[in-house]
């Protein structure tokens, strides 16, 4: 008797479907997609309707040949890819290649892995969804007619090799104008004014830390103090100044019970987020090791299992059985207390969220972190018990805090009415789903600042009082979650493209990190970035236009659930794709021919020297080419300035120069010497640090190598050396201050350490 034909799309599927299946089913996989548009060419008839011209890549030949093999041996063919409409797209290429004429196909769909919703899968199927695969070419399709008919462009303009993506772009302009809001930034300098103080011990015993808290001044004889108020150091200091032996009791205590509720469970989006800020993944890799975990691993006698639901998904729904698992669990683990009344609901916030009926949560909450961490590599680990601590939380009842508002009355000797303070906390009455998981880093305590027991009327010691500088500081750049998270606020791309555009904007050079060996490091535009996104954005304003990139998510929605027709939409898009790319021809400025002038003069001649673009990217050349060959690398400040940068053998570079706005030096050599005093100098034995490139960037090396083999970190946009002077002096000592570099940024710090150990925050003038 013929079997069964299931085919799937990764080998790791196929041992857990397997199993589950038994005798009489076939399994193989597709290994992805069978089929695809041709690389060399468009691949879409335009005028006859936009057909596509599917080939089968050379990498697939063997594939198809076996699943044709299996196709016409079999009885019935069940096409069991993932459940969105990239898995029903290669379901439909399966079907197209493999032509099992005659015989019954069935469409198979589950969110999880598991023997469960497997069987009930089988036992339900149903026939393809074309309007899914409609959906699906139309993205296709949409992605080609913008990477063919304007990359080419680029290449004629700028240097071969370079892409525009109908998404990809959008994000790097993201990046771009968030980079030009911080260079376009200009801080502006306040002062608070706050107060250290202490409950008066009871006699003969001595101050308990925890007594100790601190309060910011808010008001003064009844004017309420806005931000900027407190201007400058002298208005600050008047302040103190008027403060000095100042009496001080608690005037008002506020108290309120709060409930603290806790997140939905993961969608594709927060679950890249969320990876990234706790553990340091790339989306990209998120999704790669999401995808084992829902393919299944091998769990000792219990075999291959599926340990997640499907990880593609903008949708927050969890289902009834469970949320009844997960509500028994709980019950036995911490008690009743800790179960909401009702299983809770979350609101699905992602416009026409559809891409799966379910958040990604753990196949079995049963199936604890620990008690399989040894089936499991590191990654695995980490990723699964985010996953099942953040879906367990979510089914739990909230969290209660008690805060509290103390309201401080100072109290001036000299009289004139009195200054008001204002400090806050919080106490945890019942941690509720923070006894799983919570949404701060750092432990139980994250986040809460706490105040001993007060009472009103209450007098109290004076510690300390300080008069702090701060600035107001620019937007920060994002990261490759807070990218994610801005598209999927304006509803650019969906789950399954996220992942893809990150690693493509990097790897086409249009963004880079900012610290390269930190994965979740915040993300700024290259040079070639700003030059493409520029070029874009002006020669073809729609396709880069937000709002438009969202209609057509919209639209490809629209097409999947069948109330929109494809062709409509790609003649529609195509129109605004064609009037831009015949201004743009006629319009864009050619890169390759035509030299963008700057104010450098030439070292060697004395001629301007300008920017040219060559395939490694742009350089600085003499304008007296070819008769003077001198070229150097360059770099922008933030104010545009374009400044040389030196390379071996080349034009050495100014005092200063050689590192860019960004804190990255544009060069791609391997070594940048240059003369001594105009690096600094090695703290080991005194000679000039160069400029090196390795594996993970740019760094400074000693240019005593291999004798010295001293090493330090580029300094990043406004980090000062560390230890450089400034203006500032100690308030608790009154010794100068000075500027260091911490892991969290620039910061002043006292001299008199270790015995005064004071440290201030301040942002770097620009």
């Amino acid at each position: 008797m013929a079997e069964k034909v299931v085919i799937v799309e990764s080998p790791a599927k196929v041992r857990t479907i397997r199993k589950v299946l038994g005798s009489g089913y076939q399994v193989q996989a597709s290994m992805g997609h069978v089929r695809d548009l041709p690389k060399s060419k468009l691949g879409v008839d335009v005028e006859a309707g936009f057909v596509p011209t599917y080939t089968v890549p050379r990498d697939k030949a063997r594939v198809v040949r076996e699943l044709r093999q299996a196709v016409e041996r079999a009885a019935e063919v069940y096409l069991a890819t993932d459940p969105d409409r990239e898995g029903e797209a290669i379901a439909w290429h399966i079907v197209q290649v493999t032509r099992p004429e005659g015989k019954p196909v069935y469409r198979v769909v589950f969110h999880e892995v598991t023997p469960p919703a497997v069987r009930e899968a089988f036992a339900h199927p149903r026939d393809l969804d074309m309007h899914l695969v409609e959906a699906q070419q139309a993205r296709r399709i949409l992605d080609r007619l913008v990477g063919y008919q304007i990359s080419p462009l680029l290449w004629k303009k700028v240097r071969r090799g370079l892409s525009a993506g109908r998404v990809q772009s959008v994000a790097v302009r993201l990046v771009v104008e968030r980079e030009r809001e911080i260079a376009a930034f200009q801080p502006q300098e306040y002062w608070t004014v706050e107060a250290d103080l202490a409950k008066i011990p009871p006699p003969g015993q001595a101050r308990r830390p925890e007594d100790v808290f601190r309060a910011v001044l808010v008001s003064i004889r009844g004017k309420k103090l806005g931000r900027f108020d407190l201007k400058a150091r002298e208005e600050a200091q008047a302040v103190v100044d008027e403060l000095e032996g100042a009496a001080y009791r608690v005037l008002r205590l506020r108290r309120k019970e709060v409930q603290r509720r806790p997140l939905p469970p993961f969608i594709t989006s927060t679950l890249q987020q969320e990876a990234s800020r706790r553990l340091g993944m790339a989306p990209g890799r998120t999704m790669r090791i999401a995808q084992q975990l829902y393919e299944g691993v091998e769990l000792g006698e219990e075999g291959s299992v599926g340990l997640i639901t499907y990880m593609r998904t903008d949708s927050t729904a969890v289902s009834p059985l469970a949320q009844e698992e997960a509500r028994a669990l709980i019950a036995g683990k911490w008690g009743d207390a800790y179960l909401p009344p009702r299983p809770p609901v979350y609101k699905t916030k992602v416009a026409l969220a559809q891409e799966a009926h379910e958040a990604i949560r753990p196949t079995s909450v049963y199936r604890e972190p620990e008690a399989i961490r040894h089936f499991l590599d590191r990654d695995q680990f980490r990723l699964y018990e985010l996953i099942w601590k953040r879906f367990l939380a979510s089914q739990m009842a909230p969290a209660l805090l008690e805060q509290t508002v103390a309201e401080i009355e100072a109290l001036p000797p000299s009289g004139g009415g009195e200054f008001l303070f204002r400090a806050t906390g919080s106490v945890v009455r019942f941690p509720g789903f923070l006894v799983v998981y919570r949404e701060e880093e750092g432990g139980p305590s994250a986040g809460e600042k706490f105040l001993p027991p007060l009472a009103e009327g209450e007098p109290l010691d004076l510690v300390q009082l300080l008069a702090l500088q701060h600035f107001t500081e620019p937007p920060p750049r994002y990261t490759e979650a807070t990218l994610i998270r801005e598209l999927e606020k304006r509803g650019i791309g969906r789950p399954s493209t996220y992942a893809p555009i990150m690693e493509t904007i990097r790897e086409r050079g249009y963004v880079e990190r900012v610290e390269p060996r930190r994965r979740n490091s915040p993300l700024r535009p290259t040079e070639l970035g700003f030059l493409v996104n520029d070029l874009l954005v002006a020669h073809f304003p729609d396709i880069l236009d937000y709002r438009f990139t969202s209609q057509m998510e919209e639209r490809l929605d629209k097409i999947a659930a069948g109330t929109l027709a494809r062709v409509p939409v790609l003649e529609e898009f195509h129109r605004h794709l064609s009037a831009e790319l015949s201004r743009a021809e006629a319009e864009m400025r050619d890169f390759r021919r035509e030299a963008e002038p700057t104010d450098v003069l030439c070292e060697v001649c004395g001629r301007p020297m300008v920017i040219r673009w060559g395939k490694n990217g742009p350089f600085l050349s003499c304008s007296g080419y070819p008769e003077c060959k001198n070229a150097c690398d360059f770099v922008r400040t933030p104010e545009g300035k374009v400044v040389p940068v030196e390379r071996a053998g080349r034009m050495p570079a100014p005092t200063g120069a050689g590192i860019s706005a960004g804190g990255m030096p544009a060069s791609t050599s391997g070594e940048e010497p240059g003369p001594a005093g105009e690096m600094p100098a090695c703290e080991k034995c005194g000679r000039p640090m160069t400029v090196k490139r390795g594996r993970y960037g740019p760094f400074l090396a000693c240019t005593g190598y291999p004798e010295c083999r001293n090493t330090r970190p580029l300094p990043s946009q406004g980090e000062e050396a560390s230890g450089e002077e400034s203006a500032e002096v100690c308030e608790k000592c009154g010794r100068p201050m000075v500027l260091r570099r911490g892991r969290y940024g620039p910061f002043l710090a006292c001299t008199g350490y270790p015995e005064c150990r004071n440290t201030r925050k301040v942002v770097a003038r620009r």
